[in-house]
């Protein structure tokens, strides 16, 4: 019965802290119990804060942000191409009928 009361509390504090410390370590954590390669996990726990220090977002929101932009820059890309080409064979239609 003790013991379900630790467990209890311990899982009440991790859930209900709101501490964004230890959720830093979660995605390190699950690494390093699946693949159980401390190595691996501190890599990637050095790399996570390198990008969030250098962009000051985390690493999934940047990637995100990243694949908007290009895909943003794809169909504008692809409007003003079809815009050139458009505009090209009206062009091509009007010196040929003269």
């Amino acid at each position: 019965m003790k013991f379900q009361k630790i467990y209890f509390l311990a899982i009440i504090f991790i859930f209900l802290s709101g501490c964004i410390q230890s959720t830093a370590l979660l995605g390190p954590g699950v690494t390093f119990a699946t693949t159980g390669n401390v190595f691996q996990a501190g890599l990637q726990y050095g790399a996570n804060t390198a990008i969030k220090k250098e962009t000051g977002k985390d690493p999934l929101s940047h990637v995100k942000d990243v694949v908007e932009n290009n895909s943003k820059k794809k169909k504008f890309e692809k409007k003003f191409i079809n815009l050139v080409e458009k505009r090209f064979n009206i062009t091509k239609q009007k010196l040929s009928l003269n």
